[in-house]
């Protein structure tokens, strides 16, 4: 799954703190037990110097495997003392060990080469947590999405529960095959809402997504590419190519610049070519689109994307 570097580091960081914490607090009741239970400290100290010994040891003299086995024999009567101290007093054997968050990698992020499940558990709850902090994500679920505001038009509560049922399938069975989607119509008529759904249900599922603006997104291209961004040139850039779903949101409300058209001509062509999925909505007709980016542009939209009319009355307007 691809994910944004940013959220990659993150957890990275996320799962060596916890190592650290697990270490550091390990250390600490070590201290305080030997300072407690001198015979402890010596069984330890015992179980350093006879694996140090075996360290010396070897290929150090032609005797090394006898030095070797008789170190091996002390260390392993040293550590018997100290689990036997530690029952006489109460305490589970492994009182001393480290409690990592992950038993099974021992909170390394990784378990036979690949990437542990607490690692990929915590990329999907990151990437998860940063779409909210850009949206409304958790006041966008398809629980929340009340189609009684399309009842006074019974053409647009057809196809709007056409829409949204075409969407909660997309999002069920999405994977890296998935359609791409055009969501068009006038503001407030859902869109948002079904995008940052699907976008839910598809991090939920280990999906890498990355949602924006198109005025948000385009606008970071272009601080990157003039030196005006704390990201190097083609960050965001490589990001919006390479992640398993990009979400445009709101295309048209953005300045539109020669660079930024040619941006996201460059977008499409590249996640159509590499079959990457990306849903667009946009308050723009495919007329408008036409008239405002290219025909080039719109027709690869058409030619290659499931197109969802939206209509009905502004649900913002409604709710207020």
């Amino acid at each position: 799954m691809s994910y944004p570097v940013n959220v990659y580091e993150q957890v990275r960081q996320t799962i060596a703190d916890r190592r650290r914490k697990a270490e550091d607090d390990a250390q600490a009741r070590a201290d305080a037990f030997y300072a407690e239970s001198p015979e402890a400290r010596q069984a330890a100290a015992e179980m350093r110097r006879s694996a140090y010994a075996v360290v010396r040891a070897i290929g150090a003299s032609e005797d090394a495997q006898a030095i070797v086995e008789s170190m091996m024999r002390r260390n392993l009567a040293a550590q018997a003392r100290l689990r036997q101290i530690l029952t006489d007093r109460g305490l589970p054997e492994n009182y001393l060990d480290p409690r990592y968050t992950c038993a099974i990698c021992g909170d390394t992020g990784v378990r036979d080469g690949k990437l542990c499940e607490c690692f990929r558990a915590l990329l999907r709850r990151t990437a998860y947590e940063a779409l909210c902090r850009e949206s409304p994500m958790q006041l966008s679920r398809f629980e929340d999405f009340d189609l009684s505001y399309y009842k006074d038009d019974p053409n647009a509560l057809e196809l709007m529960e056409r829409n949204y049922a075409f969407c909660r399938n997309y999002a069920d069975g999405f994977d890296l095959n998935s359609s791409s989607i055009l969501m068009t119509g006038e503001t407030g008529l859902g869109k948002t809402h079904l995008s940052l759904a699907i976008a839910g249900a598809v991090v939920e599922k280990g999906f890498g997504v990355v949602y924006g603006s198109a005025q948000k997104l385009f606008a970071r291209m272009e601080r990157e590419k003039f030196g005006k961004s704390d990201q190097p040139d083609g960050t965001t850039e490589a990001m919006l190519e390479t992640c398993d779903l990009l979400i445009l949101d709101d295309l048209g409300a953005e300045y539109a610049t020669q660079l930024s058209k040619a941006q996201l001509g460059s977008l499409i062509d590249t996640r159509m070519l590499s079959g990457k999925p990306t849903i667009i909505s946009t308050n723009l007709s495919i007329r408008q689109l036409e008239e405002r980016y290219s025909r080039r542009i719109a027709s690869r939209i058409i030619g290659e994307y499931a197109i969802l009319m939206f209509a009905g009355r502004d649900i913002r307007q409604l709710r207020k």
